[in-house]
């Protein structure tokens, strides 16, 4: 295994340990979270950029490394909707997204294809990463009143969101050919 995918798994292996901070309520518990999302959400940048500069690119890591973003976001997600941090319709509108790439991509499997990340994908990825670590941060060491940081980080969430409905769009249509019945 090279690199670039064990960067990936160590991402996946991250993840409930993020949970696991995020869901305990004091500020030490919180910051912990944080820097775990962080090193998570680096390792996401630095297997990229190692497959590409060393020539690691697989299949494995192009089916893999997309998951692993889904199950890190996913998590914060779920632990924000459950604390009323975030919208029950802004997360809908993601996972909707992601079952239907998931389902793409599992269509494309079938032909023997790998889909790779596009550009709207991985600035859905950033913005969605974005928005966690901001809304971390404003909640729990902001000096701004609560009502302010709730409301930035529900913009941020949904600029998210917005890169969310677009990268779909833009994967479907890149993809249309793998939804026809056959």
């Amino acid at each position: 295994m090279n690199t670039a995918n064990k960067l990936t798994l160590l991402r996946v292996v991250l993840v409930p340990f993020y949970m696991i901070f995020l869901l305990r309520p004091d500020f030490v518990s919180q910051m912990i979270a944080l820097a775990i999302f962080i090193i998570a959400s680096l390792t996401d940048a630095l297997d990229g950029h190692i497959a590409r500069k060393y020539n690691q690119i697989t299949a494995f890591g192009k089916f893999v490394d997309p998951l692993a973003d889904k199950m890190l976001i996913t998590a914060a997600f779920l632990v924000f909707l459950a604390q009323g941090i975030m919208n029950v319709w802004a997360v809908m509108i993601v996972l909707a997204r992601e079952f239907a790439v998931a389902g793409i991509r599992l269509s494309a499997v079938t032909e023997g294809k790998v889909i790779a990340a596009s550009f709207w994908g991985k600035l859905k990825t950033v913005s969605q990463m974005l928005a966690v670590i901001a809304a971390m941060l404003l909640l729990n060491i902001s000096v701004i009143p609560h009502e302010v940081s709730m409301l930035i980080t529900n913009i941020l969430i949904w600029i998210s969101v917005i890169f969310t409905v677009f990268s779909g769009a833009d994967y479907l249509i890149k993809n249309k050919s793998l939804l026809k019945l056959k």
